[in-house]
């Protein structure tokens, strides 16, 4: 078997190089012999496959010593040996050399493979998280509760969880249950199980960010001629003034008294006037409305004449 002076296929004189020199003789030599620059060319291709042949040795440090022990005997005989071709099969993209003196490139790799695999079998893998949601009402929300949600496992059994709900959540806010997601692998952790909350609005009120929206209704003669309600926020009653002449579709923002902001404070209750006019009336109030009628000289449709 004709011993192969990888130094000299690099273009190198001396085996006293670090990586770095090695990789720039590689980059030189490949660009050199490349099968693209040489196209049709045996040689070139067959130079190319040991200028590769010849990197994959001496940048790996333990071959490069292994190696460096051969070539400094055979260079102690002042290189009398020059370099050669070596055999090499027409389907083999490394020498007879090379596998002799390294073993099968094939089988290495394989081992290699194999024993990754093997470590990855040992090494604990954490389970997957797993998702759900669940729906609580304002009230629920704002002062927390604790609720039972039963959820299906991954085995189609039911299992109940106790899920501490905080007061002043947020919309969409999710809760950690820690190690209830799917189990670990090889002896590693838990998953978690995420519940995202959703909180749903009522009839009475309407959450938007750390506001709450409600509805104020009114008597006409409340809103033309000014008046003193009492209006109900989520935990407590306002009092709240009315400036005569309100219209529907106006708001009123009582400061302080809407959601949790999760800083100690509250956002703003705001709340929407509505008019509501009596659809059953006493014959002394319907005589009232129409001597308002007679009188009053107000035209809100003025406007368009």
């Amino acid at each position: 078997m004709i011993f192969k002076d990888y130094y000299k296929i690099l273009g190198l004189d001396t085996n006293k190089v670090n990586i770095d020199q090695i990789k720039i003789a590689f980059r030189e030599q490949a660009k050199l012999y490349h099968p693209d620059v040489n196209i049709g060319s045996k040689t070139a291709e067959e130079r190319f496959k040991d200028i590769n042949e010849a990197y994959k040795v001496l940048s790996d440090p333990t071959s490069k010593r292994k190696y460096d022990r051969m070539w400094n005997t055979h260079i102690g005989r002042k290189r009398k040996i020059q370099y050669e071709e070596s055999r090499r099969r027409p389907d083999s993209a490394v020498s007879d050399f090379f596998q002799m003196f390294f073993g099968n490139l094939k089988e290495k790799e394989q081992q290699e493979v194999e024993t990754i695999k093997n470590l990855k079998k040992k090494v604990p893998v954490k389970g997957e998280n797993v998702e759900t949601e669940i729906n609580v009402t304002i009230e629920e929300a704002f002062y927390g509760l604790e609720k039972k949600v039963v959820l299906r496992t991954i085995e189609g059994k039911m299992k109940s969880f106790s899920v501490k709900v905080p007061a002043g959540i947020r919309d969409n806010e999710k809760i950690r249950l820690l190690g209830q997601g799917k189990p670990g692998k090889n002896g590693g952790k838990n998953g978690d199980l995420f519940i995202r909350i959703h909180i749903d609005n009522n009839e009475r009120f309407i959450i938007d960010g750390y506001d709450i929206y409600t509805s104020l209704y009114l008597t006409p003669w409340e809103a033309a001629l000014g008046t003193r309600v009492s209006l109900y926020s989520i935990d407590e009653k306002a009092s709240v003034y009315i400036p005569q002449g309100i219209g529907s579709g106006e708001k009123i923002r009582i400061q302080g008294k809407g959601y949790k902001d999760g800083k100690g404070g509250r956002g703003d209750l705001i709340a929407e006037v509505k008019i509501m006019v009596p659809k059953q009336m006493s014959a002394e109030e319907k005589q009232l409305f129409k001597k308002f009628k007679e009188i009053s000289k107000f035209n809100p449709r003025k406007i368009y004449d």
